[in-house]
């Protein structure tokens, strides 16, 4: 059984309120309206709404860019070493390339505001975490009654040949990150779940059986995408005549207002999705260090987050809850979903490129 989501979602060791006791809010806004405007990044388009209310709010001028998470890094490092830093915070969902070429280099750091500390579980505090974001396997509520899937090992099947939609791992390394976590932490998960499905123990050539899953899985020949938008319009469109599963953010899951019919399939075990963090951090040598920290006490509030919580991101801030009108229903679904361990992000990271080939290999017929 996967570890419980929720509970490690809602609990943790909390710090001492001590630290809570000595925060002083007024005095970092004050500090903050003094310092030049701020700029903050993240992939998402909704942090340009994140910053203008915050803009709003304090009234500090800050703008809000959308860049993807490589584009990001870079664009921190080529600042750091021309000595020229214009960014000030920065929320990056690949977290070990963040944790690899900013953290550890000391391009960024993490800061927890003092009076967040004892509402952040331990395991998101250092570096901090923003928010976990869901990606859940999905299928046509048209098509199907419930989820036509029940193993993930039946997706390595004929019948399901071609018709498993997912974004290209090559191109979007979360996937091959999860390929190197469940290898890490859940491979006898993987192994049971190929004796659930086929009635047998599993027997490979491969190293285990989370590297058997994923090469008959690229050898099934998915159908892959661009994006997470094409993966829902490969399952969900609702004049499609043919089913595909696909593995998506739940944040499409808001295209279903606009006639999509995307359904979570929670019936597929051993897990329904994932969840990958996003790390936020500031830059060393910012200009503005106290706007920067009011933005990501502001990011951890209710009011800072709730754009991006209504995609079923969840807040790390255990007082921020999921709108119940968030649109996937993801949050009944917490317990099911594999939760991403910060603590071996440098693992993932160093075996990006075996992942990779292992996934090549397979789909060209290879191994």
């Amino acid at each position: 059984m996967i570890r419980k989501i929720s509970s490690l979602l809602l609990v943790g060791t909390l710090a001492s309120t001590a630290n809570a006791e000595k925060f002083d809010l007024d005095a970092l806004i004050e500090a903050a309206k003094a310092e030049p405007p701020l700029s903050v990044y993240d992939s998402t388009g909704k942090i340009k709404k994140q910053a203008e209310a915050f803009a709003k709010k304090y009234g500090i001028e800050t703008t809000g860019t959308k860049i993807k998470a490589g584009a990001n890094i870079k664009m921190v490092v080529s600042e750091a070493k021309a000595n020229n830093v214009r960014s000030d915070v920065v929320i990056i969902s690949d977290v070990p390339a963040a944790s690899a070429q900013l953290l550890k280099t000391g391009y960024t750091y993490s800061y927890v505001p003092e009076d967040m500390a004892d509402k952040i579980p331990s395991q998101f505090r250092s570096p901090l975490v923003v928010s976990n974001s869901p990606v859940v396997w999905s299928y046509n509520t048209a098509l199907n009654d419930t989820c036509p899937v029940d193993n993930i090992w039946a997706l390595t099947d004929p019948e399901w040949k071609g018709h498993v939609s997912m974004p290209d791992p090559l191109n979007k390394s979360v996937y091959t990150d999860f390929f190197n976590q469940i290898s890490m932490h859940h491979d006898q998960v993987i192994a049971d779940a190929y004796e659930a499905h086929y009635g047998k123990p599993l027997k490979t050539d491969l190293n285990n059986a989370t590297e058997a899953f994923v090469a008959a899985l690229a050898a099934n020949q998915p159908l892959l995408t661009n994006s997470d938008s094409d993966v829902a319009a490969a399952v969900g469109a609702p004049d499609s005549s043919e089913n595909f599963i696909g593995i998506m953010s739940s944040a499409k899951f808001r295209e279903n207002k606009n006639g999509m019919k995307l359904g979570i399939c929670d019936t597929i075990k051993p897990m329904t999705g994932l969840l990958y963090p996003k790390f936020m951090m500031i830059t060393k040598g910012t200009d503005s260090p106290n706007a920067a920290k009011l933005f990501v006490h502001y990011m951890l509030t209710e009011e800072g987050y709730a754009p991006q919580a209504i995609d079923g991101k969840i807040s790390t801030n255990i007082d921020n809850k999921i709108p119940a009108q968030e649109p996937s229903g993801v949050a009944s679904h917490l317990d099911e979903l594999l939760k991403y361990d910060t603590t071996t992000a440098q693992d993932d990271w160093a075996s990006r490129q075996e992942w990779q080939d292992l996934w090549a290999l397979a789909r060209a017929g290879q191994l």
